[in-house]
């Protein structure tokens, strides 16, 4: 919200199509074994030999998905590859590698496209993941990104969401809802500065919600952890859309049913007390925000003593027979059917 008032603009109609790309991509390295060829050719090779190749793939699009008022380019490069590494890793895959397409405007210039690849450079970096192509492409209003993950496993890693067995315990990594809760604070701030655009946003207390949002993790260690714990889960998915509605994709394709246990979301001190602030029901956001990226998965009963106590992880339910149906168990103990209310791309306003 902060803007520069002289920036340096470079027309990128100035390079071309492929002096662009040769400019973005000069800082990509090279670092999995499985990478033949990358970038440079018509079509990436990749030999993964032996093992299963899991991909995944996101379109994120301006005003939909994100707003360039508060989320600055480089923040929004990584966030892209964070939100398709996290796909693989629900499969409990490793990620290897991704392929990056950008459709743009004329209102961007050049060092508007080289925030954004540093973004998406430092994120292949720390999820050690190869980007080997992708395209680019003019816009006639507006940001469009997408991103394609591949990942490998062995076909005995590799995890469904329809695995999921009646008496399984539910387990969720992290805490839920700061995104959400970080998203608001961020549209607070925007809507402040449109009134007074001399104005400083104040996000003094909001730390850790802004990161949730603007800069969020894939859970790539989480495939180690259950590995070293020798559990293997029954049933996983990402936290993308809100809580409810993964428990719900996972019940419905596992054919079970499930009970969630209020009491034992895991949340984060600020998350609660900027719940108060708003005046929004903690539990309401913790099932229905979305965009943590936690991983959320079944286990069978006889884990339970491998993972009790661990900090990476909160049991928060169990999986019952199907016709029990999927609900909330509240802090009054009281059983109350689960909604599916998290994000929904194509619902009209």
């Amino acid at each position: 919200m902060i803007e520069d008032k002289t920036p340096q603009r470079t027309s990128i109609g100035q390079l071309g199509e492929f002096g662009l790309i040769d400019h973005l991509t000069q800082h990509f390295e090279i670092t999995q074994e499985s990478t033949v060829k990358g970038i440079g050719d018509d079509a990436a090779i990749l030999d993964f030999k032996d093992k299963k190749t899991v991909v995944s793939t996101d379109l994120l699009i301006e005003g939909v998905h994100f707003d360039l008022a508060y989320m600055p380019l480089k923040h929004l490069g990584y966030k892209a590859v964070v939100v398709n590494v996290s796909d693989i890793c629900a499969m409990n895959a490793k990620p290897t590698h991704i392929t990056v397409s950008v459709a743009v405007s004329n209102r961007f210039p050049l060092e508007a496209l080289e925030e954004l690849f540093a973004g998406i450079t430092l994120a292949a970096k720390e999820y050690k993941v190869d980007v080997i192509g992708g395209d680019t492409t003019s816009s006639q209003k507006g940001l469009i990104l997408s991103i394609t993950a591949f990942g490998e496993a062995d076909q005995e890693e590799i995890v469904y969401r329809n695995g999921a067995k009646e008496s399984n315990l539910l387990v969720v990594t992290g805490d839920l809802g700061a995104a959400y809760m970080g998203l608001q604070v961020l549209e607070r701030e925007k809507q402040v500065f449109q009134v007074n655009p001399n104005s400083q946003p104040d996000l003094d207390g909001y730390a850790y919600l802004i990161e949730r949002q603007l800069r969020p993790e894939a859970r790539k260690d989480v495939r180690t952890l259950l590995y070293a714990l020798e559990i293997k889960p029954t049933s996983m998915i990402d936290i993308s859309d809100g809580l409810s509605s993964e428990i719900m994709h996972l019940c419905k394709q596992s054919g079970v049913g499930c009970n969630l246990y209020e009491d034992k979301l895991p949340l984060d001190p600020q998350f609660i007390s900027v719940c108060e602030e708003f005046n929004i029901d903690s539990t309401t956001i913790a099932l229905n925000g979305g965009e943590d990226y936690e991983l959320l998965f079944t286990i069978a009963m006889e884990d339970f003593d491998k993972i009790k106590g661990n900090p990476n992880f909160t049991i928060i339910g169990h999986m019952v027979q199907e016709s029990e149906g999927i609900h909330l168990v509240t802090r009054a103990n009281t059983k109350i059917p689960l909604k599916a209310r998290g994000w929904n791309a194509l619902q009209e306003e």
